[in-house]
């Protein structure tokens, strides 16, 4: 993480307004999960009522979804309509397949968010209910966070990050893939500051909201520039390391055959490069 952001982070919500807010939805969310307890036992999903998700008699928003939308907030604002909670209620029976999909935890991030989602009009698109109902039901797990605009994501890490952080494939990703990837990348953001680390991530996204307040989208030339940056960036460090394996080959430090292991572990593991770096460092 940048320095600047974690100076900001330093002297963010002085009087600790925000940190009341995030701790009271917080609790909230602990009776959410009582009424709910569908990760603790996913055969409650069954039962879910009509009545929870949309009261057809008075037109209002039935309780799970008054917590969600409402009670929530402070953990993920949502723009929504009734209409959308009216076409939940009419598929209520795939609404709850799809709840069943959330609260597994055998299925990854990307494979809840890229569950048949759209098939319910109204949670398709980008998925922002689908994601805020993924946080709530995964929230123990520390690998979800409550930002569920992908623009949004790619806002955030494009300032606070210090390197390049655009997957060279995230075109070609799925919806889910690409919030995994920005999830995971967002996670190791927080955690890379000595000031941000021990925060609960819901404190920290709403640091990122109040002090980098995003564009409505980011374009698609800004995109392909980020995506030029890092293979760019990529390509550079790659010269480095050939550099240094061709180094220690000159040296006698290590064989042919380790130089071209040590250069196809660089190409297919890109998660343990600084560590072989640090590792053949040593050998010099």
């Amino acid at each position: 993480m940048k320095d600047a952001v974690s100076q900001e982070a330093r002297v963010f919500d002085r009087d600790g307004a925000i940190k009341r807010l995030v701790d009271v939805a917080l609790e909230k969310l602990k009776v959410f999960r009582e009424k709910y307890p569908f990760a603790e036992n996913p055969d409650a999903v069954e039962l879910l009522s009509p009545e929870d998700i949309f009261r057809k008699d008075t037109g209002e928003i039935g309780e799970f979804f008054h917590y969600i939308e409402y009670y929530l907030k402070p953990l993920g604002h949502l723009k929504t309509y009734p209409k959308v909670y009216l076409q939940i209620r009419e598929q209520i029976g795939l609404f709850k397949d799809l709840l069943h999909v959330v609260v597994d935890k055998k299925k990854s991030l990307a494979e809840k968010v890229d569950a048949p989602w759209r098939e319910i009009k109204g949670l398709g698109g980008d998925s922002h209910i689908a994601k805020k109902i993924i946080f709530c039901f995964n929230y123990e797990t520390g690998s979800v966070i409550p930002i569920f605009s992908t623009s949004h994501l790619e806002h955030f890490l494009n300032i606070i990050q210090e390197i390049s952080w655009l997957p060279i494939q995230y075109d070609n990703m799925s919806l889910g893939e690409k919030y995994e990837a920005l999830t995971e990348e967002l996670l190791k953001a927080k955690e890379s500051s000595p000031i941000t680390k021990p925060w609960e991530i819901t404190y920290f996204c709403r640091f990122l909201y109040e002090t980098y307040t995003p564009p409505k989208i980011i374009t698609a030339s800004q995109r392909k520039k980020l995506q030029e940056k890092a293979l760019m960036e990529q390509r550079q460090q790659f010269a480095k390391f050939i550099e240094l394996l061709n180094e220690l080959r000159a040296k006698g430090k290590i064989t042919a055959e380790l130089r071209r292991a040590y250069a196809e572990q660089w190409q297919n593991n890109p998660e343990t490069r600084q560590t072989l770096i640090d590792e053949l460092q040593r050998l010099k």
